[in-house]
């Protein structure tokens, strides 16, 4: 069986992989930090490019918004390309009072209503761990490079919760997660490298809060000036 979403020829994508949900980010990312970056997919104008970055060769290609979207990808990057790590970057909502717009977040753990995990896995949990080595590795890159990080707990959800409230989801959640952040896409990632024995973890960059009215960043903002984290990512993986 070929791969369907991501088109191209096996030697093309490094095994180290930064996945944006919004293609036209790993575009930003190419041009601005990849050295002789060449695209590498554009069905669906999903856009992928290969380069390196400081003599490693990276990856980054857009993984498209939630769950069923961002999991069908990262499989097709384990599975049949032979990728070996991932970090989601990314947008977030703040979950907390404590969690303040601009901040990143390092995800230790993703959880979610979702059925995913069950239906791939038939694990009927809803928490799911990240990679403690790319954690580990980000941990350290970020105090390396003074990059201040919060690490915890994020919420996956399938409902984009700006729009519409879930509280009728995260009020039952255990009184012992405490969540971070929430995001779309995260649970569906870290299912897939748990299922596949890859690596996978999450930075996301906190882009509003509902505790800090009025701070919320624009879409251009969101695309361009997530840089820290952008930086920190590329500085870690290897």
């Amino acid at each position: 069986m070929n791969p369907i979403h991501i088109v191209t020829d096996k030697e093309n994508i490094a095994s180290l992989v930064l996945l944006p949900g919004d293609p036209l980010r790993a575009k930003y990312i190419a041009k601005h930090y990849l050295k002789g970056a060449k695209l590498i997919n554009n069905v669906r104008n999903m856009f992928g490019y290969t380069g390196t970055y400081k003599g490693k060769r990276i990856t980054v290609i857009g993984s498209g918004m939630g769950i069923p979207s961002a999991s069908l990808y990262a499989y097709e990057l384990y599975k049949f390309y032979d990728v070996k790590k991932i970090i989601r970057i990314g947008s977030a909502g703040a979950l907390s009072p404590d969690v303040h717009v601009r901040d990143i977040i390092l995800a230790r753990n993703a959880y979610s209503d979702s059925n995913f995990r069950f239906a791939l896995t038939k694990n009927t949990s809803k928490k799911i761990s990240s990679s403690n080595n790319l954690n580990q590795l980000i941990t350290n890159t970020s105090k390396k490079l003074d990059i201040p990080i919060k690490v915890g707990t994020i919420y996956t959800s399938e409902v984009f919760d700006v729009y519409e409230p879930i509280d009728h989801l995260l009020n039952k959640i255990p009184e012992n997660v405490k969540l971070l952040a929430g995001e779309m896409e995260a649970f569906g990632i870290f299912t897939v490298a748990n299922f596949l024995k890859k690596e996978a973890t999450c930075l996301v960059s906190i882009s509003d809060s509902k505790f800090e009215k009025g701070q919320d960043l624009t879409a251009k903002e969101r695309q361009t000036t997530l840089n820290q984290m952008i930086e920190l990512a590329l500085e870690a993986i290897k």
